[in-house]
């Protein structure tokens, strides 16, 4: 069975290497942080968003635990506000929408600050960079983010970027991502 959150990492890995700048939009407990920080290494730099406390404690003990070099900053705000932190165009970015894996189920990211946020990241990306964004439809408000970042999308001129979904079909309320490459 196609693992479709393992399969976004290999779009980032086309883009990303060694010394890149890169960001986790959605630190949640810092898996894609960890992956973000052990491609770039001890030249490159991870910056990591979250709003719920938890997650940053969470994932900076789990980049401790998984041995990763002190390549990152992990930024307790919302991820629209990205640009306050990044000081430099980014190679690549990982958006992983919904929840807090074992935390509070009601707190969601949201599309308000959702849809800006990838703006926003779509705008520090370097040429032949990348923004992955995973949606979570099997909840009213994933699904809603779903749409909106579909319709967004879009509306994108493909020849500054290409923006490429992919879903399982047949199963609708399963995950599914977008790639959003620059040329």
């Amino acid at each position: 069975m196609l693992d479709l959150l393992e399969l976004q990492k290999e779009f980032i890995v086309k883009h990303l290497k060694a010394g890149d700048a890169c960001a986790d939009f959605t630190m949640g407990n810092g898996h894609d942080t960890e992956f973000l920080s052990k491609r770039v290494g001890e030249s490159g730099h991870v910056w990591a968003f979250d709003i719920q406390k938890q997650a940053l404690e969470s994932t900076a003990a789990n980049l401790k635990a998984a041995l990763c070099p002190e390549n990152y900053t992990l930024i307790l705000d919302s991820h629209h506000n990205a640009k306050n932190y990044i000081d430099r165009p980014i190679k690549a970015g990982m958006f992983n929408l919904g929840w807090l894996p074992g935390g509070d189920k009601s707190i969601t990211t949201l599309r308000e600050t959702t849809l800006p946020a990838i703006q926003s990241a779509i705008s520090m990306l370097a040429p032949n960079g990348v923004v992955t964004v995973a949606i979570y439809p099997g909840h009213a408000e994933g699904d809603a983010e779903g749409k909106l970042v579909e319709e967004y999308l879009a509306t994108l001129p493909r020849w500054h970027v290409c923006a490429t979904q992919i879903r399982i079909l047949n199963s609708p309320t399963s995950p599914y991502f977008h790639v959003i490459e620059t040329k």
